[in-house]
């Protein structure tokens, strides 16, 4: 699989910026990992992509850093439209939904971007978010989606025509919206095929961190797209909190460090009897869920590191499903993209973000893409 490292990690919102996070962060990354060439998952907020999409020199000068700092683009995160560092994000970052205009329009050109960026013969992935957040979401909305995706379809196919590249969109299934579940993108998409959205185009990215909160079974989650008709285009590289036992009173101090203002973080709570309690956000579960079996915390943690008990991660589940992944006819050909945005809203997070990213680097190529005897994680202090 091609490995890469998610630019939303760094705030920018013009050409300047991405070029200063390129030459502050991912090549010192690549240089510090060892590394000859680095992926890097490129976010572009809607306003830079345009821009990028309609100037042939704009994107000459990109492409000029990306081979001065030794990086290559193979997939894009256009989930967020825009803003991902502002000082509240929560809900705004399923703004607009696959109901309005603006998001298809930005799909394309994102496209176009990645077209013009992307090595010769190697196709490339665009992961997107999962219509929308639940509520309000209408059947009109839903007819309005589809509607969107058949068009966007149509322009991807398009663009493989007149630039010989392939681009697919991942549909990244996530907590709370309104498809929240990796068998709810396989069922909403593989139902929707006779009305124009092609599965050559459009498949699934699976985020591993959602795919744990979810508390589904990897494998079975890996399985039941293929079951489909559909592929997996990407996997985000992530893990999520874990809390055996939330009602301790050391747990529940742990955790309210981590309930920031800036994101949401989803909980969900598994019972006894395999149902799944739910909370949107983390003040919300502290305060309103039982706590009596073990929660699920929508909050990227670094790969390589792991909180101080009674917290834990989820890599495992990481290391489940890209191997589960890997295994397809096609699994090769996803990409792995690491995802942890949350760097900067971390407790006790590292002073150096180089060296953290270079070691989630680090533990992605020995723990997932080669076999290799287990190395320890290293602690985090909260």
């Amino acid at each position: 699989m091609q490995l890469s490292y998610c630019t939303n990690v760094h705030p920018a919102e013009d050409l300047d910026g991405v070029i200063r996070q390129l030459r502050n962060y991912a090549g010192p990354v690549r240089r510090r990992a060892g590394l000859d060439v680095l992926g890097v998952g490129l976010w572009l907020p809607a306003g830079l992509a345009g821009r990028l999409a309609g100037s042939a020199a704009d994107i000459a000068v990109l492409r000029e850093v990306l081979s001065e700092q030794g990086l290559q683009i193979h997939t894009l995160n256009a989930f967020p439209y825009g803003g991902f560092h502002n000082e509240v994000v929560k809900t705004d970052v399923y703004k607009p939904t696959w109901a309005q205009r603006e998001r298809l329009q930005y799909t394309l050109e994102c496209a176009e971007v990645l077209a013009a960026l992307l090595p010769d013969g190697t196709p490339g992935s665009i992961s997107t978010l999962p219509l929308g957040w639940r509520d309000p979401w209408t059947a009109d909305d839903d007819a309005a989606a589809v509607t969107a995706f058949a068009e966007l379809c149509e322009g991807l196919r398009t663009l493989k025509e007149r630039t010989g590249k392939m681009v697919r969109i991942a549909v990244e299934p996530e907590p709370g919206c309104v498809l929240d579940t990796v068998s709810d993108v396989a069922q909403w998409l593989a139902a929707r095929i006779p009305r124009g959205i092609d599965p050559d185009y459009v498949g699934l990215c699976i985020d591993t961190c959602h795919l744990a909160v979810s508390f589904a079974d990897p494998v079975a989650a890996v399985r039941s797209v293929g079951a489909a008709g559909l592929r997996i285009v990407k996997v985000q590289a992530s893990a999520a909190l874990h809390v055996a036992a939330p009602a301790d009173a050391a747990a529940r101090t742990a955790l309210e460090a981590f309930a920031e203002p800036r994101y949401l973080h989803q909980v969900r709570e598994l019972r006894r009897d395999g149902t799944v309690l739910m909370a949107d956000d983390l003040p919300e579960a502290l305060s309103e869920l039982p706590g009596r079996g073990p929660w699920r915390v929508h909050f990227h943690m670094p790969l390589h590191l792991v909180p101080a008990l009674p917290l834990e991660t989820t890599a495992e589940v990481l290391e489940m499903t890209v191997a589960e992944v890997g295994s397809l006819p096609y699994g090769q050909d996803a990409h792995l993209d690491i995802e942890t945005y949350t760097w900067s809203v971390l407790p006790g997070k590292p002073a150096d973000l180089v060296e953290g990213i270079a070691g989630e680097i680090a533990w992605a190529r020995s723990r997932l893409l080669a076999p290799a005897p287990r190395q320890p994680c290293l602690p985090l202090e909260t």
